[in-house]
C-alpha cells in the first residue's frame, strides 16, 4: 500500500501536495487540521484518509477524529496522535498509548519538525511529517509518501515546499 502522510495542514491545501500524494492510495493525518470539517472533507475528496484531531482543532473536527488510532495495515501495527514527541522525550499520553498498545509504527505531529526515527526500546519506527500548513515558525513545509509491504516501510520520500507568507 502507498501511504501519504502531513500533518499541521492549518487550514492550507496547496496543488503541489497534491501533485506529491497523487499517486498514494491513503493519506494519514496527523492532526491540526486547521480550518472546518469543510476544510477536511477537501482533503478527504482527495484520497481516504485516516486521521486524528490536533490541539488546534475545533470541536467539529474533533467529532470526526478522534484523539488517536491504532490499527493494522499491510502487516504493521500503526498508532497516530497528534501530540506524541519522539524517542527517550515522549509526550505522557502518548507514551502510555505506546506502552499499551505496542505499536510498530509510531505516527505524530505537533511539532513542525520533520523527523524519523527508530526507537529499539519499543521496537518501533517513529514518524514526524513536519508541517504541511503556513501557521508557525517553520521555513519548509513538508509531506512524506512510503511503501508499506509486509509490515515494512519503503522507498520514502520527502516533499518540500518553501514557506511564503
Amino acid at each position: 500500500m502507498y501511504i501519504g502522510l502531513v500533518s499541521d495542514t492549518h487550514g492550507v491545501w496547496d496543488p503541489e501536495f497534491e501533485e506529491f500524494l497523487s499517486p498514494c492510495d491513503v493519506l494519514w493525518h496527523a492532526g491540526d487540521w486547521g480550518g472546518s470539517v469543510e476544510f477536511t472533507k477537501r482533503i478527504s475528496s482527495f484520497k481516504p484518509v485516516v486521521g486524528v484531531h490536533g490541539n488546534c482543532d475545533g470541536q467539529d473536527i474533533r467529532l470526526v477524529y478522534p484523539r488517536y488510532r491504532f490499527f493494522d495495515c499491510e502487516g504493521a501495527s500503526v498508532l497516530i496522535t497528534h501530540i506524541g514527541g519522539y524517542p527517550g522525550h515522549f509526550d505522557p499520553h502518548a507514551k502510555a498509548l505506546i506502552e499499551s498498545l505496542r505499536p510498530g509504527i509510531f505516527v505524530c505531529g505537533h511539532s513542525h519538525i520533520l523527523k524519523v526515527m527508530y526507537d529499539s526500546h519499543y521496537n518501533m519506527l517513529c514518524i514526524n511529517p513536519g508541517a504541511a500548513g503556513k501557521q508557525g515558525w517553520h521555513v519548509v513545509r513538508t509531506a512524506l509518501r512510503f511503501k508499506l509491504e509486509d509490515g515494512e516501510v519503503k522507498d520514502m520520500e520527502v516533499f518540500n515546499l518553501q514557506h511564503e507568507n
